[in-house]
């Protein structure tokens, strides 16, 4: 008998606990009746499974949204005996961009994006391989082709979509290409493309619809621009760009089009990269500047008009001088923010009211305020936006309502990389959150500038390679964040992501040997602090 046929039992006799255990002084029963063994005292181990008898429902898991977070689930489901259902519809883009099944991060997010910033940067590594001694005839006539580059692009995606169906049919999880909504606390509604629709009950509902971006309520910001959901399979090239927002998607987004070599001009409402270290996110931003792509501060846009010419003419207004500007560009893209797909869930027909004022939904331990219905990823209220987080905290719910696992996703040290065109990776506190939390006194920045060896030759520029460690003051003096602006800062940054997440200390990261000659060995050779006022600039690379 499965472990989960042994937790169907007891829903005979235990009623559904919020949370995922209790403590209970008690005597000692089988491990298979929901006991756990704990000395002299037991550990009841509520599973989150709802007192209903078997059969009552088609499936014991439905899942809304076919992303990442929302499939991790219902494959670890299926795994631990469940019967699961994915509902998955993508409404096309104000612009018609639609896609198949795999969520944001496959079709219009992660994936493709670093494959634009790849192509990126072989296109600077063809001029750079001169100095290196490679005859290159030309160099002049060296473009990017863009039809090539997105059907390579949307090759790929497709490939992944495919394989992602076969998966879940391989699984027997049942794909239902529909538009999911409530239609009672158990009930789905799918509609599907042809208008037809379709219901099913569930035992247990997971919400993993993901977001959309936002669109400024400007004239013409619906009818001609564009967003991430558009550009990477944009039919024709970008040309000169204006990049509307400069949180990571817009930064990313204007990084690998200037370097594809499109002029990028960004407009920036408050400070770049909000959310994350702002030292840093200067030299992000220094380094794009240097390369060409162009900023323009505390700026909002006031309309997008298209021109006869099939250009488009942006204006926008300066909040700080209250001037207004304009230029003709040939595309706008959007990054001004995303959006919860919340409203089209019909959740108060599930009795789901645990919203925040932007509809994201808030729910502790990814269960929302009605017990059999839970969320996962960007949909979530003040959880990082990022793949791997919602496939974890997928993973893990699913074990808890089907396995009676007891581990929450944590949510604190979660590393991530911007792939501009010097990345930027991180991971624990920025410095204005560690100072905000500890007291600057209470803290010591380690921190240095770094020379690439790759980057001597061609005589790149060095000046934005940066990196540095925020620890307590108090010895062991115990790592709070580590920032890193360079070459393949996501490869850096992973590994040293798990030591943080050990509480690694300053003397252990500074006891540790590196490997020469690497980027990530930098932060073995951290031993400068802000405090001490010292240059951080190295006087060699071998001593």
């Amino acid at each position: 008998m499965t472990i989960l046929n042994n937790f169907r039992r007891l829903t005979n006799f235990v009623k559904p606990l919020r949370g995922t255990e209790s403590l209970f002084v008690i005597t000692t029963r089988s491990l298979a009746s929901g006991w756990m063994c704990c000395g002299r005292k037991s550990k009841f181990v509520a599973p989150l499974v709802n007192n209903d008898q078997d059969g009552t429902y088609d499936y014991d898991l439905a899942v809304i949204g076919g992303g990442s977070g929302g499939l991790a689930c219902a494959k670890e489901a299926v795994n631990l005996g469940a019967k699961v259902a994915v509902l998955d519809y993508v409404t096309p883009s104000p612009q018609g961009t639609k896609w198949g099944l795999g969520g944001t991060c496959v079709n219009v997010g992660c994936i493709p994006k670093k494959l634009m910033h790849q192509a990126a940067i072989l296109g600077e590594s063809i001029h750079e391989a001169v100095a290196y001694g490679w005859e290159v005839p030309s160099l002049n006539n060296v473009k990017i082709n863009w039809s090539a580059l997105t059907e390579s692009v949307q090759n790929h995606i497709k490939s992944v979509n495919w394989v992602t169906r076969v998966d879940l049919r391989e699984k027997k999880i049942e794909y239902i290409n529909g538009l999911g909504e409530f239609k009672d606390p158990h009930t789905l509604i799918a509609t599907l493309k042809n208008g037809s629709k379709k219901e099913l009950t569930a035992k247990n509902i997971l919400i993993a619809v993901g977001g959309r971006p936002h669109y400024p309520d400007i004239p013409g910001a619906r009818e001609y621009c564009i967003s991430s959901d558009d550009i990477f399979s944009l039919s024709h090239p970008p040309g000169k760009t204006l990049v509307v927002g400069a949180g990571y998607i817009g930064l990313e987004c204007a990084g690998f089009l200037n370097s594809l070599g499109y002029s990028a001009t960004v407009l920036v409402r408050s400070v770049p990269l909000r959310g994350f270290d702002q030292q840093m996110a200067s030299m992000v931003t220094n380094e794009m500047e240097e390369k060409g792509v162009k900023f323009h501060h505390r700026c909002v846009p006031l309309s997008v008009e298209k021109l006869e010419s099939g250009q488009l003419k942006a204006r926008w207004l300066n909040t700080e001088t209250k001037e207004q500007g304009e230029d003709v560009f040939d595309t706008v893209l959007l990054a001004t923010g995303r959006y919860a797909l919340t409203q089209q869930l019909n959740l108060a027909a599930a009795g789901v009211t645990s919203l925040s004022e932007n509809g994201k939904i808030v729910a502790e331990g990814e269960q929302t305020n009605v017990a059999h219905v839970f969320a996962v990823g960007d949909v979530l209220e003040a959880r990082p936006e990022l793949t791997p987080v919602a496939i974890l905290a997928g993973r893990l719910l699913a074990r808890r309502l089907f396995a009676a696992a007891q581990q929450h996703m944590d949510y604190d040290n979660v590393a991530t990389t911007v792939f501009t065109p010097l990345e930027y990776g991180c991971v624990g506190l920025s410095e204005e959150q560690a100072t905000a939390r500890h007291g600057a006194d209470n803290l010591e920045i380690y921190h240095a500038y770094y020379k690439p060896t790759e980057f001597f030759i061609p005589q790149r520029n060095i000046r934005n390679c940066y990196l540095k460690a925020i620890a307590l003051r108090e010895a062991p003096q115990r790592i709070l964040g580590l920032h890193f602006v360079g070459p393949v800062a996501g490869e850096v940054i992973q590994g040293f992501a798990a030591a943080l997440k050990c509480g690694i200390t300053m003397e252990q990261l500074m006891n540790t040997v590196g490997i020469h000659p690497t980027v990530a060995e930098e932060f073995t050779r951290l031993n400068i602090t802000k405090r001490s006022g010292k240059d951080p600039n190295p006087a060699s690379c071998c001593s």
